[in-house]
């Protein structure tokens, strides 16, 4: 049986902003998919990330400073909760389902370093693996389809519903049944172990953002630097 026919742990973050290296983490959930699509184990964290969560990122999550410093979990005990159930996770070699990897774990990977915790690589000796990321299996697998590629995109592009964008536990679960779309749709991808697939991303993803760098140098800015890691940026000195 083909990995899109067994279970997927889908994971998912809401944060304060874009920036890997300053942003926090104001909810999270990592949710666990059977093959028939139903969702067999959850958990979710609301954290009070110690900073004021700005009103862009509060419009569009729905969380406010006051609600997360009034009901949040103290940000070092719910980063020790989720670095250790993703862990768990990658661990049992069961996938990971992250949209847009590079993003999500490498900002669970700064809180780590910012609280003094053990990364999910240290934990496991090595990066986060099978990760499958659908943003970037997307652009893989249709290189030249016009349009947006955001998770709702995605969803819009596969038949898969979204309710409640911007909530963790929502996109963690869109997210999952979007990559077993992509299964279905994609024998190159779905007929791939794990590692080969995980090892295909990591290079998609360079590609990718080569070709991203190329085009903001020709067109708008000739000094761009897009990052090619993936699915963790490196930190840095």
């Amino acid at each position: 049986m083909t990995w899109h026919r067994e279970p997927l742990v889908a994971f998912d973050l809401e944060t304060t902003g874009t920036d890997v290296e300053t942003d926090r983490i104001v909810t999270a959930a990592v949710v666990r998919l059977e093959p028939d699509g139903a969702v067999s184990a959850e958990r979710t964290w609301l954290l009070d990330p110690g900073v004021v969560i700005p009103e862009q990122a509060s419009a569009i999550h729905g969380i406010s400073t006051d609600r997360a410093r009034e009901h949040g979990v103290p940000a070092s005990t719910a980063i020790e909760e989720i670095t250790r159930a993703v862990a768990e996770v990658l661990r049992s070699g069961t996938p990971l389902v992250v949209m847009n990897a590079r993003y999500d774990l490498s900002l669970l990977d700064r809180e780590c370093r910012r609280y003094g915790l053990e990364s999910i690589s240290e934990r496991l000796g090595e990066e986060p693996s099978p990760v499958i990321d659908p943003l970037v299996i997307d652009k893989h697998v249709d290189r030249y389809r016009k349009g947006r590629r955001a998770l709702h995109a995605l969803c819009a592009h596969y038949g898969v519903p979204l309710e409640d964008a911007h909530d963790a536990r929502a996109d963690a679960v869109a997210a999952a049944r979007v990559v077993r779309r992509m299964g279905e749709e994609h024998e190159s991808v779905r007929t791939m172990p794990l590692a080969e697939l995980h090892d295909l991303q990591a290079r998609a993803a360079a590609a990718q953002s080569a070709s991203l760098q190329a085009y903001l140098r020709r067109t708008t800015n000739p000094t761009a630097v897009v990052e090619t890691a993936w699915p963790v940026i490196p930190r840095s000195r």
